[in-house]
């Protein structure tokens, strides 16, 4: 879904745990380069593909891919996509998220623990084969190099310029970006948008610090935000401030 010029909503469904879950990366794009935040669940890289090819990008395609944090559903086409470009793509992330993304460290959310749970969870119907799979997928997640490592401020100035916004708390270095052009905050896993399409603070069921995922939203009211496009939830374009407002205030009480 093309918002404005130069940025696109990416929508992207999977059954997860035999229910339907859709994940929102978005592409922000000018005449020299084009970006992808975060790259949704394993096996989605066609689907994405397929995505890219409905906007005027560059003649040379994808030429960075930004990963707001570690979680496999925003990590999980990136080393298709990184290996198809035959290396024209730049992966970044923050410091911290990096040796996690390339493999190095064991995600924090997948510990044996969860993985018994996740197997456990499965419908009843689900055969062994699949659930040795599904185990596989989860001891071994997607991994890639990062090539540059992205800091709290720091304003890349392309495609309309992208500012980087530290929101840790989900995970400890998780990203939002501002994307200036268009006035448009790509949240990722820093805020959601609910069944009844309010926007809310991070999801404190799959957040690792709850609390400081709260206080990292009142640095978002440093912005002027028209649109939020949160990746569980989707595009929210009420009045935004006035609502981190009242979600930042409530943390502070």
């Amino acid at each position: 879904m093309l918002l404005s010029p130069g940025i696109a909503v990416i929508e992207l469904t999977a059954v997860i745990m035999g229910k339907p879950n859709t994940i929102y990366p978005v592409l922000l794009w000018d005449e020299h380069e084009a970006v992808l935040v975060d790259t949704g669940y394993p096996g989605q890289a066609d689907l994405i593909g397929a995505e890219l090819e409905k906007y005027a990008l560059p003649s040379s395609g994808l030429s960075r891919i930004i990963l707001s944090h570690q979680d496999i559903d925003h990590i999980g086409s990136l080393p298709v996509l990184v290996q198809r470009s035959e290396g024209k793509i730049a992966v970044m992330s923050s410091p911290f998220e990096k040796p996690y993304i390339e493999g190095n460290l064991r995600l924090l959310r997948i510990t044996p623990e969860a993985i018994e749970q996740a197997v456990n969870s499965l419908p009843a119907n689900v055969s062994d084969q699949w659930k040795q799979a599904f185990r596989h997928s989860l001891e071994h997640p997607p991994s890639s190099p990062v090539h540059e490592t992205l800091e709290d401020g720091q304003e890349l100035l392309i495609c309309g310029g992208i500012v980087v916004i530290a929101t840790p708390g989900h995970t400890p270095g998780h990203l939002s970006l501002y994307h200036r052009a268009s006035k448009t905050l790509i949240a990722a896993d820093a805020l959601t948008v609910n069944d009844g399409g309010e926007l809310c603070g991070p999801d404190p069921v799959t957040t690792l610090d709850p609390e400081l995922a709260r206080h990292s939203l009142t640095k978002l009211l440093d912005y002027e935000i028209t649109t939020v496009v949160c990746y569980h939830g989707g595009l929210y374009q009420g009045n935004v401030r006035q609502n981190l407002l009242k979600l930042a205030q409530s943390e502070e009480n």
